[in-house]
């Protein structure tokens, strides 16, 4: 059985974007995928969410001092 990372205490909720919320977040911010920070396709931290090249993961981390920050991912097969 492998061991779900993503119940740890620090690891950042990651979520994956709807093809709607993807098409609207990428004309927002007139941007293409290509031009966003990599997380690879195998990470341990998505693998449940059964990503494919090319989706976008956000990522909300948590502090007690700056609230939630969001980040962003494009997925890539490596």
């Amino acid at each position: 059985m492998a061991l779900d990372v993503n119940k740890h205490q620090l690891i950042p909720k990651h979520s994956k974007l709807t093809d709607a919320e993807r098409k609207k977040f990428l004309d927002d911010y007139k941007i293409d995928v290509k031009s966003l920070p990599k997380i690879l396709i195998d990470d341990a931290a998505i693998i449940t969410l059964k990503p494919k090249a090319g989706d976008i993961i956000k990522i909300e981390r948590k502090s007690e001092t700056a609230g939630t920050s969001v980040y962003y991912r494009a997925v890539i097969d490596g």
